[in-house]
């Protein structure tokens, strides 16, 4: 088996967000860039996860490390391999993070040996690129294994959890009791919240830093409501067909390209109207963002026929970390053909190309951008990078009150939170709401805006990560 793929990191100036966060504040994060210069001199810092595209961690990674780069600190990512019976087990205990039995398959002694032994093989290669008084950010469940041999090798070892739920049941107990064992050389753990971590944990090594978008990244950058009706078209996902658009996005390296390639589209008749409202969800095809529940919720109480939902989600096989994937978009097919005739063709189910992360991206904005409501109604949630990527756009979101989204919205402020995910005509209710009343839904959408510029952009996100290395080699 091939062991670990070196990400090629672009470096990014950080003062490309001076027009977005204001010079003062770009001043600050630039003190506290010239004190993690002087700290790190000589040094690493090294990210390890499971996969380099196709999920919140993945988008996070390629920007911030970029701007880490930028900042003059020299950063590494390394992207473990894993047998698929590996990623069975990993996805097993993410499932299990969030209170759900998942597959309900073990997590005994034969899946722990699995785990342990897919790890092993990619030590060899990971130690290669640590070196003593490295920092070794490990990501997620995948690769809390690692901690022990990174130590050894003089690491400082920093755990990265981007999952979790505010209360847990029998369910995630078992999942973090299967963690356990491989996190006690770990020196700080961060959460996105504090309420996702055990009560176990040495909460003194506990540091919470919530995740952030990059606002120029292609997913996000500025895009004329006209492009993104052009490239809906040219992919499938709007009415009208139509020639390659001329419009370009900016790949991670900052060259312009243009959109080649279409969505796989599953509906009944012809994609939206351009004029249509739509009502919007993306999200890998995951059993905790209940897709399923928005098309029953948009199905029986959504009546209005002008207004049409897209379920959007990465093409399964570009998601190397998820082999639930395609069995949750195909549940997602099976219950969309179950739908009424009248309901159906109002509803349609997008897997967006991934071949090229950053085109897909591109789709994405311009689809989030040309939606009339922006919907993440997950049972759990991390954080829920969708929603402040929609903030950012100044679109309105309707939203589960779960986890981190919690910490992005106020309901009735930000956005609209339902607080039971599971309550069907309460989304729906919300959704109704806001299209009916575009005053109030332009009002949420201004001051979510005005909120992601203010709590989740990467300035304030590096700038906490700073502070715990300061802290880290002070202790």
């Amino acid at each position: 088996m091939a062991a670990l793929q070196r990400v090629d990191v672009q470096a990014l100036d950080p003062a490309r967000l001076t027009p977005v966060i204001g010079a003062e504040r770009y001043a600050k994060f630039e003190a506290i860039a010239a004190t993690g210069r002087a700290l790190l001199d000589g040094r690493t810092v090294l990210n390890v996860n499971s996969t380099a595209a196709g999920g919140g961690v993945a988008e996070m990674l390629i920007s911030l490390l970029a701007y880490v780069r930028g900042a003059g600190i020299d950063t590494q990512w390394d992207v473990i391999e894993g047998t698929p019976e590996f990623f069975e087990i990993t996805k097993r205990l993410h499932n299990h993070l969030y209170n759900s039995p998942g597959d309900g398959g073990p997590l005994a002694s034969h899946e722990r040996a699995q785990y342990e032994a897919t790890l092993a093989d990619n030590v060899p290669a990971l130690l290669e690129d640590v070196r003593s008084g490295d920092i070794v950010l490990l990501h997620d469940p995948q690769t809390a294994g690692l901690a022990a041999r990174v130590k050894e090798a003089g690491a400082t070892v920093v755990w990265r959890c981007h999952v979790g739920v505010d209360y847990m049941n029998e369910q995630a107990e078992l999942g973090w009791e299967f963690l356990r064992p491989y996190l006690d050389p770990v020196d700080a753990f961060v959460f996105s919240r504090a309420q996702f971590a055990p009560q176990w944990l040495d909460h003194t090594r506990l540091h919470v830093i919530p995740p952030s978008i990059d606002p120029f990244a292609a997913k996000n950058e500025p895009m004329a409501p006209e492009d993104a009706v052009l490239v809906l078209q040219y992919v499938g996902i709007l009415d009208g067909g139509g020639e390659q658009p001329l419009a370009t996005f900016t790949r991670r390296d900052g060259s312009r390209a243009r959109i080649n390639r279409h969505a796989d589209i599953l509906q009944t008749g012809p994609a939206p109207p351009v004029d249509a409202p739509l009502v919007t969800q993306v999200s890998r095809w995951d059993r905790m963002k209940d897709m399923a529940g928005v098309m029953a919720a948009f199905s029986e109480y959504v009546t209005a026929e002008e207004v049409h939902l897209v379920l959007a989600g990465p093409n399964v096989g570009a998601v190397t970390d998820d082999p639930e994937g395609a069995m949750i978009l195909h549940q997602c097919m099976d219950a969309w053909r179950q739908l009424p005739p009248n309901s159906r063709h109002r509803i349609h189910l997008a897997c967006i190309p991934m071949t090229d992360s950053d085109e897909g991206s591109a789709i994405v904005n311009a689809l989030q951008r040309h939606s009339a409501i922006v919907t993440q109604k997950s049972i759990a949630e991390g954080f829920g990078l969708t929603v402040a990527e929609a903030m950012w756009k100044t679109r309105p979101v309707v939203a589960s009150a779960v986890g981190g989204i919690s910490d992005q919205i106020v309901s009735g402020v930000h956005g609209l939170l339902i607080d039971d995910p599971h309550d069907l005509g309460a989304f729906a209710e919300a959704l109704n709401r806001l299209l009916d009343d575009g005053a109030y839904a332009e009002q949420l959408a201004d001051a979510g805006r005005q909120r992601a510029v203010d709590e989740f952009l990467g300035d304030r996100h590096l700038g906490q990560y700073a502070d715990l290395f300061m802290q880290l080699e002070s202790s």
